[in-house]
């Protein structure tokens, strides 16, 4: 059985993270979406916001499995899942360099895993969850971020500036 990890902050997940999961379920037997913790980080949602977030952004989607762990390397945590492979996404030059790097560490680290490169479509190579983060605020937000993001992130996005009255930050947590 061929099992890969796709693991990121998806703080908040976007069409672009969507549209590697689906490519991921499509090449692999499982894919197991893991939701990680960066200490260095502050984070709009929770973790168990964005655990919940991906989970029903993702629920149609076939043979992916969601998860999420802290204070590991992830190919430390794809070795403990018993997974081959890790799965990551190039949007740039930027994106290439830092995954290259951690590619060869992670082949320092196990030799056994095998990283997947893709390369998104050209309309979701700019969407980042940052850039999201971004835009919402201003008069109109809704209509310019809705185009960017799944439904349920939509819903996820709307409730927390109708809570919070913006998108505050939180610590990692």
């Amino acid at each position: 059985m061929k099992k890969a990890v796709y693991a990121g902050s998806f703080d908040p997940i976007t069409n672009g993270h969507l549209w590697m999961i689906e490519q991921g379920a499509n090449l692999f037997d499982e894919l197991v979406v893991a939701v990680g913790i960066n200490p260095d980080k502050q984070y709009t949602f929770s973790l168990e916001e964005r655990v919940r977030m991906v989970r029903q952004s993702t629920e149609a989607i076939a043979k992916i499995v969601v998860d999420s762990f802290e204070a590991r390397f992830l190919v430390h945590y794809a070795t403990s899942i018993g997974a081959r492979y890790i799965l990551r996404g190039i949007r740039n030059e930027e994106d290439y360099e830092y995954e290259r790097g951690w590619r060869h560490i992670n082949s320092d680290l196990c030799a056994d895993i095998v990283t997947v490169f893709l390369i998104p479509p050209r309309e979701l190579a700019e969407v980042s969850s940052s850039l999201v983060r971004g835009i919402v605020g201003p008069t109109g937000w809704e209509n310019i971020v809705r185009q960017y993001v799944p439904e349920a992130t939509y819903q996820f996005l709307v409730a927390k500036v109708g809570d919070e009255g913006s998108l505050g930050q939180k610590q990692a947590t």
